[in-house]
């Protein structure tokens, strides 16, 4: 890989002091060499980026997102959760092929890069996880997926989705198997049973037992809608958190989306447990399912992560605009000062990295990290003049404006071109997978 430049940024270090420094970050072999100054290349083998009039930072990290439903973008308006999945997404996904799903992995990683996102969190569907990996891996990105995970008896689930407990937890072992560590480290993998409902006792207890023996990562969804809420209180005589609890699913390996209707002994057991919640701002606004109580969950001690979730609940992956929307949903409730732009913007870098267990290895920019950064151009009309960085990221930066991207320190965007994928076979593939799908 060689040593790659970012030269001549503003550079924001997400480092345990927030600095704000001028000049180069520099990587070699994949790894941070330098942050901020000028720096040499030590041999011939070397890239320089021109990040003159940009910030350059950590990728962002999305801790939730279903990079297997982004062909159904726009199919699933207006509904809310439950009607949301058994109505369109379940069925799709249900009706996916490997084309398609090799199709709706490269749009998804290619949309992310270009936006700035240099690692996930993916929950893929039921089958076809090896085609989202191989997407993740010929893209670049830094992937952490796991397939969903649905044995429940549950009628309203298609047949296509429909799992037997033992199918469901050797497939998640072969996958762990074959991808858990590759790419270099790249790729790895995290068990996802998809909510409680989708999943028997004994799949539960077994994902608890089995995620800590082979020491991988749990991601989950829980109490994202009321009506889910509901059910499984009906189903198990407790509050949702409890049943993960019950089941040996909590702990720091563990990130669980949405967490929005918490009542305050379930904040007080995700921060005993070191649990990890991703809020997901755009798709909890576009499924009526509510507004995580960000604030509540900081001041309780939950590590907090951002995510867009899936391109039919929000209808893209954009960081920015779930980062924009972070930053400003809990102020009329709480007050001008809450989450303020520096702090929004760690949430969405650093706080991914420690939900995906990578905080040691990226989510800022400090020397012997992972070479995973992004210069962003705030030259734009809509985020001068150049006043506060940090704001400008967090307030009126958007994903057009990300200018190059590097993964591991290997360039994946050079002025705001995807070099890894191409972007015209991508959109030809997506369209006729998704016209296929839905004729």
């Amino acid at each position: 890989m060689g040593e790659v430049v970012f030269r001549g940024g503003t550079i924001l270090t997400i480092d345990d002091e927030h600095r704000v420094l001028v000049g180069d970050v520099a990587t070699r072999d994949g790894a941070i060499v330098q942050v901020g100054g000028t720096y040499t290349p030590t041999g011939s083998d070397y890239s320089i980026l021109d990040c003159t009039g940009c910030v350059v930072m950590p990728g962002f990290v999305q801790a939730h997102v279903h990079t297997c439903q982004t062909l159904a973008r726009g199919r699933a308006d207006d509904l809310e959760l439950l009607d949301w999945l058994r109505q369109v997404v379940w069925p799709y996904e249900a009706a996916l092929d490997p084309e398609a799903a090799t199709a709706a992995g490269e749009l998804a990683c290619a949309e992310l890069l270009l936006g700035g996102t240099t690692a996930i969190l993916d929950m893929a569907t039921v089958h076809h996880t090896e085609r989202f990996f191989a997407a993740a891996e010929a893209s670049g990105i830094r992937a952490t997926i796991g397939k969903a995970m649905m044995d429940a008896p549950d009628p309203q689930i298609p047949a296509g989705l429909r799992e037997t407990t033992r199918d469901s937890l050797d497939r998640s072992a072969a996958l762990i198997t074959t991808f858990h560590g590759a790419a270099k480290g790249r790729l790895r993998y995290a068990y996802a049973p998809r909510f409680v409902l989708s999943c028997t006792d004994e799949l539960l207890r077994e994902v608890g037992t089995q995620a800590k023996v082979r020491g991988v990562g749990i991601h989950t969804h829980a109490s994202e809608n009321t009506g889910e809420v509901a059910l499984v209180r009906e189903r198990f005589g407790k509050a949702n958190i409890s049943v993960l609890d019950d089941f040996g699913l909590l702990g720091p390996h563990t990130c669980i989306a949405h967490a929005i209707h918490l009542a305050p002994e379930e904040r007080a057991l995700l921060a005993a447990r070191g649990a990890h919640v991703c809020t997901c701002p755009s798709s909890n606004l576009k499924l009526a399912s509510g507004i995580c109580s960000v604030p509540e969950l900081i001041a309780a001690g939950v590590s907090l992560a951002l995510g867009a979730d899936g391109a039919p609940c929000n209808n893209n992956l954009d960081a920015f605009e779930e980062l924009r929307l972070l930053a400003l949903l809990h102020k009329p409730r709480s007050g001008p000062r809450t989450l303020p732009a520096p702090e929004a913007v760690r949430i969405a870098t650093r706080g991914g990295a420690n939900a995906l267990g990578l905080g040691d290895q990226i989510g800022s920019l400090e020397v012997g990290k992972r070479g995973d950064v992004i210069a962003v151009d705030i030259t734009a009309l809509h985020t001068i003049p150049a006043t506060n960085p940090w704001s400008q990221i967090a307030y009126a930066a958007r994903s057009s404006d990300v200018r190059h991207v590097a993964v591991d320190g290997a360039v994946v965007v050079r002025d705001q071109e995807l070099l890894t994928l191409d972007v015209a076979r991508v959109r030809r593939a997506a369209v006729d997978s998704a016209t296929r799908l839905f004729p």
